[in-house]
């Protein structure tokens, strides 16, 4: 994977171009006006993935309820909304939730979704890196995340970025009839 320099375009936005299997690619921090675009990509991902939290059509994200999202995020230095853009085309996010509280403000939850179509391509592992850089020069002590167990792509991927098994929640969801287990995985900042 190549990564160019951050750059600054001429509205201001910090971003950095990257290339991977399949092509080049931009990630940066969501805009104000991204927000249909990430409804859509939001509802695409769940609608792929069998390892998300909602079921595919159970919510429907709108540009409304993601512009309320990035606004309030953006407004938090301890939360980002990260996403990459191939053309003019969002195909993943990474959400990172600070948390809210003084004795939680060190720590983000983080939310990750690819488009099926990119997923192996080095999308992941360009947001896991683009997190720790934004981490780190924001003082976040700790990211944290759950992820069903059986979702081996997804457990290598986060390893693979330094995070660790702290525990398991047992029956945690319940996907096509069956309770499913959830890693808690973490990863401190030094």
């Amino acid at each position: 994977m190549e990564y160019n320099e951050e750059e600054q375009n001429s509205t201001g936005d910090r971003h950095r171009q990257f290339s991977t299997k399949g092509g080049d690619r931009m990630i940066r921090e969501a805009r104000l006006d991204d927000a249909l675009g990430l409804a859509k990509l939001v509802e695409q991902v769940e609608s792929e993935s069998e390892f998300m939290l909602y079921d595919p059509g159970e919510r429907k994200p709108t540009a409304e309820k993601q512009r309320n999202m990035i606004q309030a995020l953006t407004k938090q230095d301890n939360a980002t909304i990260f996403v990459v853009e191939e053309g003019e085309q969002l195909v993943g996010y990474l959400f990172a939730i600070g948390g809210n509280t003084k004795r939680t403000k060190h720590s983000a939850y983080l939310v990750i979704g690819i488009l099926a179509a990119y997923r192996g391509k080095g999308i992941g592992t360009a947001l896991f890196n683009e997190l720790d850089h934004w981490a780190r020069e924001n003082t976040l002590h700790r990211l944290e995340l759950t992820v069903v167990t059986k979702n081996n792509a997804g457990v290598s991927l986060y390893q693979n970025a330094g995070f660790e098994i702290e525990g398991m929640k047992k029956d945690s969801l319940f996907i096509d009839g069956m309770f499913v287990d959830e890693y808690y995985m973490g990863k401190i900042i030094n």
